[in-house]
């Protein structure tokens, strides 16, 4: 009975994806062009990186690191 049971299961599992679309085909509203999604986020990545760059190095945002602590008394 269990394997029966199992067997019915594993069944119910496999057949929506015997019946799922194809995800190459064009026409599906899942379909996604991987390769300009990884380029166009490699592009925004590096842009924010270099933004971030340059405004550390721009001297406009100023540290407090030099500034000496004061003994709590």
């Amino acid at each position: 009975m269990h394997r029966v049971i199992m067997d019915i299961l594993l069944m119910l599992a496999v057949l929506p994806a015997l019946e799922a679309n194809d995800p190459a085909v064009k026409d599906n509203p899942f379909y996604y062009n991987w390769h300009n999604l990884c380029v166009g986020d490699l592009i925004y990545a590096g842009s924010l990186c270099a933004v971030g760059i340059i405004i550390l190095m721009s001297g406009k945002c100023k540290c407090k690191f030099s500034q000496k602590h004061m003994p709590s008394q």
